[in-house]
C-alpha cells in the first residue's frame, strides 16, 4: 500500500501525545508543544508543578490536555466504555481513534523497570482504510477496512490496561447518540 500521502510524526521525546494530535489531523503544525504547554497551564493555573504534563516539560501530556486540545479544533472525545464489543461504534461518525497504551522505557538497550504511557492514534485516509498512525512506528501502518478496525480494536482492548477515546466533530454526541448503535443492533 502507498503511504506517500499520508502524514505521519515519528516519536521525539514525551511528546507522543502531541504527534498522536497531529497525525489524526494529517497535518504538521496543527498542535504545537508550546500550544499544549499553554493548556496545561490553562488547566492547572496555580500549580508548581503541573499534574497535567511531565515535571520535566518535555511532555507526557495526559487525556486532559488531549480533550482541551482537540476542542479547539471543533471535536469532542469520548472514552469508550471496554465492556462493549467495539462493533458497536458506527464509524462514519467518527473523526478518529486515539488509544492510550502501556509502553516499555528503555534507556540505550536496558528495559527500566518504569510504568510509561503512550498516545496512539488511528484514523481512516482517503476515505476508504484505516490506519495506525503511531508516532514509535517507521511508517503508518494499514489496518484496513471497517471490519479489519473491528479487528484490530478488538485486539487492542483485551488488554486492561489499553484506553480507547472516540473523537467526533463537536456536537455528535449531544445531537444524537449516533456514534453508537443500541444494543439491538449489535
Amino acid at each position: 500500500m502507498d503511504n506517500v500521502n499520508i502524514y505521519h510524526e515519528r516519536q521525539i521525546r514525551e511528546l507522543c501525545a502531541l504527534h498522536a494530535l497531529n497525525n489524526l489531523f494529517q497535518a504538521k503544525g496543527s498542535f504545537t508543544k508550546s500550544q499544549l504547554d499553554e493548556i496545561c497551564k490553562r488547566l492547572s493555573p496555580n500549580e508548581w508543578i503541573n499534574p497535567h504534563r511531565s515535571v520535566l516539560g518535555i511532555g507526557n501530556y495526559d487525556i486532559n490536555v488531549i480533550m482541551t486540545a482537540l476542542e479547539s479544533k471543533g471535536c469532542e472525545t469520548v472514552w469508550f466504555d471496554k465492556r462493549k464489543d467495539p462493533s458497536c461504534i458506527k464509524s462514519h461518525d467518527i473523526v478518529g481513534f486515539i488509544l492510550n497504551v502501556p509502553t516499555e522505557y528503555k534507556l540505550g538497550f536496558v528495559t527500566l523497570p518504569v510504568k510509561r504511557r503512550h498516545w496512539i492514534s488511528v484514523r481512516k485516509i482517503s476515505g476508504k482504510n484505516w490506519w495506525n498512525l503511531d508516532s514509535k512506528l517507521s511508517s503508518p501502518q494499514l489496518i484496513g477496512d471497517d471490519t479489519k478496525l473491528l479487528d484490530y480494536l478488538r485486539s487492542q482492548l483485551q488488554s486492561n490496561d489499553k484506553e480507547l477515546f472516540l473523537v467526533m466533530k463537536k456536537g455528535t454526541v449531544e445531537k444524537s447518540p449516533s456514534w453508537v448503535s443500541s444494543s439491538n443492533e449489535t
